[in-house]
């Protein structure tokens, strides 16, 4: 072997030496234990199919050596100015918060159930003030309580905070209480140095049955529109949902979104809104993710072995069905992003 020759034999073995090491490397480092510490502020919305669940299943997949630890706070039906009465915010501030400043909610609270309880013996009403009702009041007291009981543990600061929209369709006026009170949970999250994320839920625009044309996109994109603006003045990222269930409509007309006999998310948007967290969280396309399974969550005796429309409660998906969705979340969470580039 001429000496020419050898050098570039030796050139060859050297570069390939190097990628497989490189190569070693960043894997090893994508494989690196660490933790993300996750709030989410909701109600049934983030509850049902036990969504965070399944977003930390998928985040754990996708991201080898991550533990994906999620905390909730949820409250049915209520949205995030039901969560400002409720005290919520507390929770954001866990690592910061003084005992006294919880011990003052708690009195707030309490005070306020009171209030409550005699006018609901006076009047028979169960919902006599505003839109909180004694057993939200009551599980707030109890929520807050047992944060006060925490804050003598170390405490956990929040990596990410997600806030999730309900009922907040912009009205004739183009006002919605979410976009009151989302910077205002927004500011504190940040103020902890949590990135913060808003959910964008779609009760008003999901379908129970099979399209047989296209649906109304002027709402859905005007809506996107306004929470693209919402995102980029705040500095959150966003998982559009009303948006990437409109491009499912579009390209799966075949596929529901929600129970027929339930305004919530069925199965499939479940699916399909834990893929676009994944999207959102980690700037990453979920495509080849292999767990595409999801369980609806029911507590009655009478009716725990169905879904809401009488079905399975799980539904694994096939191959097919999981990668389109999958497809789907990552170009919808594509194209929302043209709205709004995501914060960093």
């Amino acid at each position: 072997m001429n000496r020419r020759l050898l050098l570039a034999v030796n050139f060859l073995r050297t570069a390939v030496l190097l990628s497989v090491v490189c190569l070693a490397a960043t894997r090893a480092a994508a494989a690196e234990p660490r933790e993300l510490n996750v709030l989410f502020i909701g109600n049934s919305f983030t509850a049902r199919h036990e969504l965070t669940r399944v977003i930390k299943t998928l985040a754990e997949e996708g991201q080898p050596g991550l533990t994906f630890n999620v905390t909730t706070v949820i409250y049915g039906g209520r949205t995030l100015a039901h969560h400002w009465e409720l005290q919520t915010p507390n929770f954001i501030r866990q690592a910061t918060i003084r005992a006294s400043e919880v011990q003052a909610s708690i009195a707030v609270l309490k005070a306020d159930l009171e209030k409550r309880r005699l006018a609901e013996k006076e009047t028979g009403s169960p919902r006599p003030t505003g839109g909180n009702t004694l057993q939200h009041v009551t599980g707030a007291v109890r929520n807050q309580e047992k944060l006060a009981a925490t804050l003598t543990e170390s405490r956990r600061k929040w990596d990410i905070v997600v806030l999730q929209s309900y009922l907040d369709d912009l009205d004739a006026s183009g006002r919605s209480p979410f976009f009151e009170f989302a910077p205002k949970f927004a500011a504190i999250a940040k103020a902890e140095g949590a990135r913060v994320i808003l959910y964008e839920t779609t009760s008003a625009t999901q379908h129970a049955k099979p399209l047989t044309a296209p649906p109304d996109a002027a709402p859905v994109l005007a809506k996107a529109a306004a929470i693209a603006a919402l995102a980029k003045r705040i500095g959150a990222e966003v998982v559009p949902m009303s948006f990437v269930a409109l491009r499912c409509q579009q390209a799966r007309p075949d596929l529901t979104l929600r129970f027929v006999n339930d305004a919530h998310l069925n199965q499939t948007m479940a699916y399909l809104t834990a893929c676009t967290f994944y999207g959102t969280l980690f700037n990453r396309s979920p495509e080849g993710l292999r767990f595409g399974t999801v369980t609806d969550n029911r507590f009655d005796d009478q009716h725990k072995d169905k879904d809401r429309d009488g079905g399975s409660l799980t539904r694994i998906f096939s191959d097919k069905d999981r990668g389109e969705l999958q497809r789907i979340a990552w170009q919808g969470l594509g194209q929302f992003r043209q709205l709004a580039p995501p914060a960093r």
